[in-house]
């Protein structure tokens, strides 16, 4: 199912194919469009759900902005990596432990700066820092061995497992190492937008609407300033949003409805548009960053919905 059309002065010169479904507030499917059934790998629209299992295995954050850290996926900013430091010295451990892949900032400016200093690609600034200090503090809280945290068969994999499993309300089709070591989990796109809207019409105080709650309260450590997840929780009110890589994205609003979707190419520029179209659906309208296609500099098109 063609999804969005990039638009280059009036001529479609591309255009990006993918599934998307649509839930109502109780969860039943409103439209939809392409195959939903079928299991993807959300990527880091995992994240908020293994925080849930997190908190559930015993992890005790020092603060609620702690769990928007290891939900998100963060741009590398300074505050971030901060908040990471913090996270693992809580738990008596230090940047070394991690093991996600070292990077360099994914912040044009600050991966200037580091490199400017000097610097080069750390731990500590790839994006999935914070799920990992998060993981390696439950593994802390628990006795648990910080060496192989990230295997399948680790105790706390089995038990983010299991909490995924009960959130999307379907088996675990298929499990793979996401992009940053750790396990991440396979099941379909209506299962994912279940999960969300499960995590923001929670009871308050339980381990989903916690994290529910956190990220919305602290945007800016999901994402970074200026990124979409960001800019989406700061301008409506509510709203829960996660995007994950290879084109994926879920959001949910309580007593409104939720929707997941994946872009088949995994084009980002498409997650937007396309977002933006399926809110209109639910009768919810907001700054969702528009996508220009430039010419010369300029803006000379667009990147639009095409369904």
């Amino acid at each position: 199912m063609i999804l969005a059309e990039v638009v280059r002065s009036g001529f479609v010169e591309s255009v990006h194919h993918g599934s998307v479904v649509v839930l109502d507030s109780a969860g039943a499917v409103k439209d939809s469009a392409g195959d939903v059934s079928s299991p993807i790998f959300p990527r880091s629209s995992n994240k908020p759900l293994q925080t849930v299992g997190m908190l559930r295995a015993g992890l005790r954050p020092r603060e609620s902005a702690d769990l928007a850290l290891m939900s998100g996926s963060h741009l590398g900013e300074p505050f971030h990596a901060q908040r990471a430091r913090e996270i693992l010295a809580a738990a008596g451990l230090g940047p070394e432990a991690l093991g996600c892949p070292p990077a360099l900032p994914a912040s044009e400016d600050d991966r200037d700066a580091v490199v400017r200093a000097g610097g080069g690609p750390q731990r500590i600034l790839m994006n999935c820092s914070g799920k990992h200090a998060g993981m390696l503090a439950t593994c802390v809280a628990n006795g648990w061995t910080v060496e192989s945290y990230r295997d399948a068969g680790h105790p706390l994999q089995a038990a983010l497992a299991q909490t995924v499993t009960e959130l999307v309300g379907e088996p675990i089709a298929a499990t793979g190492v996401d992009g940053c070591g750790a396990p991440v989990f396979a099941f379909s796109l209506t299962a994912l937008a279940r999960s969300f809207l499960r995590l923001v019409d929670a009871e308050p105080g339980s381990a989903e609407r916690r994290v529910a709650d956190a990220m919305r309260a602290h945007p800016e450590l999901v994402h970074g300033t200026g990124g979409d997840d960001t800019v989406l929780m700061s301008g409506l009110p509510g709203l829960l949003a996660k995007g994950g890589a290879e084109g994926v994205q879920a959001v949910a609003v309580p007593g409104v409805g939720a929707v997941a979707f994946k872009i088949s190419d995994g084009a980002a520029r498409a997650r937007m548009p396309v977002l933006h179209a399926a809110l209109r659906r639910l009768g919810v309208d907001g700054p969702v960053p528009e996508v220009a296609v430039l010419g010369g500099g300029e803006p000379v098109g667009e990147v639009r919905a095409a369904w």
